[in-house]
């Protein structure tokens, strides 16, 4: 069960990796291009992961903080929300959105790391 446990969290971090190279290739996008749908792919993978070490703690003996994992959740659904939103819409991502997607996918690498 240790083997699916470091699956899982190899594929979650995996997902944070994902978010982090659409940042990188929003940067040299040029303007007015659409919203990279890899911005889903990412925070899907991180979701599907997270809930899926969450449901397996009980059997790999561990014992996760349910306040900092909620908040992770918010942060992750505003993620999702924002690229949704314009992925969808196929409408140029305006300047502030790839800057505020990576904000908020630093902000949860934070709350993953430092809360503990």
């Amino acid at each position: 069960m240790e083997f699916v446990r470091l699956l899982l969290l190899f594929l979650h971090l995996l997902g944070m990796a994902i978010l982090v190279g659409m940042f990188l290739l929003s940067r040299r996008a040029p303007a007015g291009a659409p919203l990279n749908v890899g911005w889903l792919h990412g925070a899907a993978l991180q979701l599907v992961t997270g809930l899926a070490m969450q449901l397996l703690a009980p059997l790999t003996d561990q014992d996760y903080n349910q306040v900092k994992l909620g908040i992770k959740l918010l942060v992750l659904i505003a993620i999702g929300g924002l690229a949704l939103t314009y992925v969808i819409r196929r409408v140029p991502a305006p300047n502030w959105l790839p800057p505020t997607l990576a904000g908020l996918v630093v902000v949860n690498v934070g709350l993953a790391v430092f809360w503990t």
